[in-house]
């Protein structure tokens, strides 16, 4: 439903940002002032596409996003969206054969930095890859519990140090899929939680080692979001990052290894970030 993602973006505006926020910056510092910049966009190339313990694609993609920052940094409003060069099968039913679709997504995001420590954040997840290659009528807006391709998520992180990170993501209402049928035939929404642990435990030079490990669980169903039974470790790994300088240009490089129990499943990932 169009209503429910346009209402819960303009809360979570509203409630976080004002005019001050907006125009927020020291106009007595005219570095600052030429250094400001409200809108950045940005390019990577990736060999696949993970999150949260999940392949979303399994081939090379190009992702990229245009975001809004408030001068003081706390408010950021953005959409990220990412194509395939490769394609998946999807079984379209009135042909009765599977055909191919490319990877296709549209999100948008919105986070307010409450400290350095600790931020909020919402996404509206629109991955909608082999909607109209299986038959069906593309929304880009629905947020219908059956129809598998929209969620929302409200998360919070918080830097208990200043190289770790606590990350909590939940899954609203039950979209996407987020439920479980019950007996009667009715569906009980998951409310599925994420969490995961991020720790920078090596640097050297530009290289940085991370490991990190996620879990899901629901309070209310057996099933969640990321799980067939109850919740489990979903997502474990390593992320090692670097600078490849050509010239006077810096171009980061990150390299993860991530396992997923749940699934066994291991991969490895590729993200260069182009711009």
């Amino acid at each position: 439903m169009m209503r429910s993602a346009v209402l819960l973006f303009g809360l979570f505006i509203f409630m976080f940002l004002s005019p001050s926020d907006i125009l927020a910056q020291d106009v007595n510092n005219p570095d600052l002032v030429d250094n400001y910049k409200a809108f950045t966009a940005g390019g990577h190339l990736k060999n696949m596409h993970i999150w949260h313990g999940f392949v979303v694609h399994p081939g090379a993609i190009f992702a990229t996003n245009l975001e809004y920052n408030t001068g003081n940094k706390k408010f950021t409003f953005g959409f990220w969206g990412g194509a395939s060069f490769t394609t998946v099968d999807v079984y379209n039913p009135d042909a009765n054969q599977y055909v191919s679709a490319n990877y296709k997504e549209f999100s948008i995001y919105a986070v307010y930095r409450f400290s350095d420590k600790f931020f909020v954040e919402a996404v509206t997840h629109n991955n909608y890859t082999g909607v109209e290659e299986r038959g069906d009528v593309l929304h880009y807006w629905s947020y219908d519990k059956t129809q598998g391709y929209n969620f929302v998520d409200l998360n919070f992180g918080y830097n208990i140090t200043d190289n770790t990170l606590l990350y909590l993501a939940t899954i609203l209402a039950g979209r996407s899929g987020d439920y479980e049928v019950q007996i009667d035939g009715s569906l009980k929404d998951s409310w599925t939680h994420y969490f995961e642990i991020k720790s920078k435990v090596w640097q050297k030079n530009d290289y940085n080692l991370s490991l990190f490990a996620g879990g899901a669980w629901s309070f209310f169903t057996d099933k969640t979001f990321y799980t067939q039974g109850a919740g489990n470790l979903i997502n474990i790994g390593a992320a090692l990052s670097k600078n490849i300088h050509i010239g006077s240009y810096k171009m980061p490089v990150e390299v993860t290894a991530m396992w997923n129990p749940e699934q066994e499943k291991t991969v490895l990932q590729l993200d260069i970030t182009l711009f």
